[in-house]
This record gives C-alpha cells, sequence and structure tokens, in this order.
C-alpha cells in the first residue's frame, strides 16, 4: 500500500514538472520566435538602404517600359516604309483650282398667294349632285364640282326675261314717237320721255344679265320654257384639292368655302438664309435642294427674289427660289435642304478622301518629305474644310504647313486606322 501511495505521488510531481516546463518553453520559444520581429524590422531597414534602391521586386526595368510606351503614344503614327507601299499612301500638295462654294439653306415647298384657288357658292342654295372628290385628286377648271339649288333662282331668271320684253316694246315706242316727230306730227317731250324710259329699262336689263352670267346662266339662250331652278358650280382652275367639306343637302352661302386647290405650276422653295450669308446672295444663282421626306433625290432651281425682311429672331433671310426641270411630289410645307451655288473662285483643294473629320474637328496627316531609316512618323494638321466640288475639297489650314513636309493626298484613312490600332495597343 504505501509503495503504491509512493508510486502515485512520484507520478504526479513528475506531471507537474513536466507542464511546468513546457508554460515557460511557450513564454520563451516553443515556436513563437520573440526576436523575429526585430530581424524583420532590421531586414525592412536594410533592404529600404540597399535592395529597395536596386531590386527586391520593384522592375525598374518595366517602369521605365511603361514611362517610354506613354511617350510614344504621343509622338506620332509610324508605318514602315512596305506598310506604305503596301496601302499605296500617296504624299502631295494643295491643289490650286476652282471649286464652285455654296451656301446652305433650309426652307420649305411653297407656293405664291396666287396659286391658291377657294371654291364657293356664287348664291346661297342646296347642295345637290356633289361629284365624289376626296383630298388629293386633281381637278381640271371647268369640271363639274356640285349642283346648286335655289328657288330664287327663278325669279331672276323672270325679272330678267320680263325686263327685256318691256325695253323691247319702249324702244318700239321710241322708235315711233322719233319718227312722228321728224314729221312734225308727234310731240317733242313725248319722244323725250321715251328716251329716259328705255335708258333706265337697259340698265335694268343689263344688270339682272349681269347677275344670271355671275350665277352662270346663259342669257342669250334664255327663255320662258328653259328658267331653272339649279345652277352648276364648276372648278374655277386646275389643280389639287387641298381640302373638301361638302356633301349632298348643305345648305351654302357665298362666304361658305366647298374646297380649296393648289395650282402646283408656281410651285416654289421658300429659303431661310443666316445673316452672315446674305452678301454672297445674287439673283439667278444656281439652286440645288432635296425633300428628305421624298428621297435623296436632288432637285434645280434658281434664285429669283432676295427678300427685305430681316427676321431678328432666327437672323435670317427669306429667299424666294424658282423650281426648274423635274420637280418633286408637291406636299405643303415639306422641309427642304438646299445649297445656293456661288461663283467659282480658284482655291486651295485636296482631294476629299484627303480630309478626314473627327467630332467638329476636321484635319489632314502630314509626314516629312525627307526621311532616313525604314519608318515614317506621321502627323495630324488641323484644317478648315470649304465646299467639295468634283472630288476636291477647298481647304484653309489653321496653322502653317511646317517646312520639310508633304500631305497625304491618298490612303488617309490607312493611317487614321492605324492611329486607332496604335491607341487601342497602347490603352491594353
Amino acid at each position: 500500500m504505501k509503495n503504491f501511495l509512493f508510486t502515485t505521488l512520484a507520478l504526479l510531481l513528475l506531471t507537474f514538472l513536466s507542464t511546468c516546463g513546457r508554460a515557460q518553453e511557450h513564454q520563451e520559444g516553443d515556436g513563437y520566435d520573440h526576436d523575429a520581429p526585430k530581424k524583420e524590422m532590421a531586414a525592412e531597414e536594410h533592404t529600404d538602404d540597399h535592395d529597395h534602391a536596386e531590386g527586391d521586386g520593384h522592375d525598374h526595368d518595366d517602369e521605365e517600359d511603361g514611362h517610354a510606351h506613354g511617350e510614344a503614344g504621343d509622338e506620332g503614327i509610324h508605318l514602315t516604309t512596305e506598310q506604305i507601299e503596301t496601302m499605296d499612301i500617296k504624299f502631295g500638295d494643295f491643289s490650286q483650282m476652282k471649286v464652285n462654294g455654296y451656301l446652305s439653306a433650309t426652307g420649305t415647298l411653297g407656293l405664291p398667294p396666287n396659286a391658291y384657288a377657294a371654291v364657293s357658292a356664287r348664291a346661297a342654295g342646296f347642295i345637290r349632285n356633289a361629284r365624289n372628290y376626296v383630298e388629293g385628286d386633281y381637278v381640271k377648271r371647268g369640271a363639274v364640282i356640285a349642283i346648286l339649288e335655289n328657288p330664287e333662282f327663278i325669279e331672276h331668271q323672270r325679272q330678267y326675261l320680263e325686263a327685256t320684253a318691256e325695253l323691247i316694246f319702249l324702244q318700239q315706242e321710241l322708235d315711233r314717237q322719233e319718227t312722228l316727230a321728224s314729221a312734225d306730227a308727234g310731240i317733242l317731250r313725248e319722244v323725250q320721255r321715251l328716251r329716259s324710259q328705255v335708258a333706265a329699262k337697259t340698265a335694268n336689263v343689263k344688270g339682272l344679265q349681269q347677275r344670271l352670267r355671275y350665277l352662270g346662266i346663259k342669257t342669250d339662250e334664255l327663255t320662258p320654257d328653259n328658267i331653272t331652278q339649279r345652277i352648276t358650280l364648276f372648278a374655277p382652275r386646275s389643280g389639287y384639292i387641298t381640302s373638301i367639306s361638302l356633301h349632298d343637302g348643305m345648305y351654302v352661302e357665298p362666304s361658305t368655302q366647298l374646297m380649296e386647290v393648289i395650282d402646283e405650276q408656281h410651285l416654289h422653295l421658300e429659303l431661310d438664309v443666316f445673316e452672315r450669308d446674305i452678301a454672297k446672295l445674287e439673283k439667278g444663282q444656281r439652286v440645288t435642294y432635296q425633300i428628305p421626306a421624298l428621297g435623296s433625290q436632288r432637285y434645280e432651281a434658281e434664285v429669283h427674289v432676295i427678300g427685305k425682311e430681316f427676321n431678328a429672331e432666327n437672323k435670317t433671310v427669306r429667299v424666294h427660289a424658282h423650281l426648274k426641270g423635274n420637280q418633286p411630289k408637291f406636299i405643303r410645307d415639306l422641309f427642304a435642304e438646299a445649297r445656293i451655288w456661288l461663283t467659282d473662285q480658284t482655291v486651295q483643294a485636296l482631294p476629299e478622301a484627303a480630309v478626314l473629320r473627327e467630332g467638329e474637328s476636321s484635319y489632314v496627316f502630314i509626314a516629312p518629305t525627307q526621311r532616313s531609316g525604314d519608318e515614317v512618323e506621321f502627323e495630324k494638321l488641323l484644317v478648315k474644310p470649304g465646299a467639295t466640288d468634283d472630288g476636291y475639297t477647298a481647304v484653309e489650314l489653321l496653322n502653317p504647313l511646317p517646312k520639310g513636309m508633304q500631305i497625304v493626298t491618298e490612303g488617309a484613312y490607312y493611317v487614321y486606322a492605324q492611329s486607332q490600332a496604335g491607341e487601342l495597343e497602347h490603352e491594353h
């Protein structure tokens, strides 16, 4: 029993001593190198003083390469002579040539006031037998539109026939009295009275006659047997119907507009030209225009009248141009885009494809005349393009052409494409 107790106590003592030893080792070591932070700090200080200046994962060669690449993007566009030949890029200078400049203008297709005709009845009455016209139909002058019916027409014809009969009687009586007076068998006073009555009745007959003719009733064919209560309404002119509002049974007054007819033979352009271009306008200038709503076909016109009134709100002057040759289909107030061509003038010009546009800017590519090596560097030169005529564009330089440089006259698009490819590569 004593041996067992002794053995147990010995084991407990050994266990305690072992535990205390491990605890002491963890505090001082046990894999935790308490001197390591000091060592690492010393290593970092040593690295900052020595290795960071030369390497230590900071690849200074890469930084130099990236800096050089950024600079290369600003130096220009580079192509080899082989690429230039393959792309068939040509160089040259400005050409002095006549380019017909133009002014841009917008407006509408219009008609002068005398091209419009309002159709109305010449008297009050009821519409009968209205023809089946619709807006857009073409009518010829004198075409029957409808019949107008009114019993008052009968009274107008009766009055005319009665007045005509009375005038004939008075005229015969006057002739008889004049014959008697010439033979000293009549009374001069009676002759004078009859002459006065004949003159009054003649005026009455003429008035009634003009009224009937205005209504469209032929008086020379009028007899008591063909008196009518109807008159015919005719188209007053040839043209297209733009509006129509009549139907059988409606009652109309002379002020009622039954339809509107327009004569497109007087079709013209009404253009608005900006203030800065007014001084360049002249009567007789050639105009080309197109109606976007009807397609891309261009038509011809000629400046006919330059307006005398300035629109202060839009800063424009109205220009009236007469159409020539083929004309577009007329639809009132269609929008028109026009060019008013100026007289030929000699300007410096380049092929149209040599001038590139980017946003609001235009430019050409230039390159050195004398080259060394296998590579050619291209640069942009800002320009102000003018009119384009026969494949050439008038060009005005915003800055002088540097000495020893020439212009890309053909293949400018390939140089542009190469510049875009270079920018994408640089961004990547």
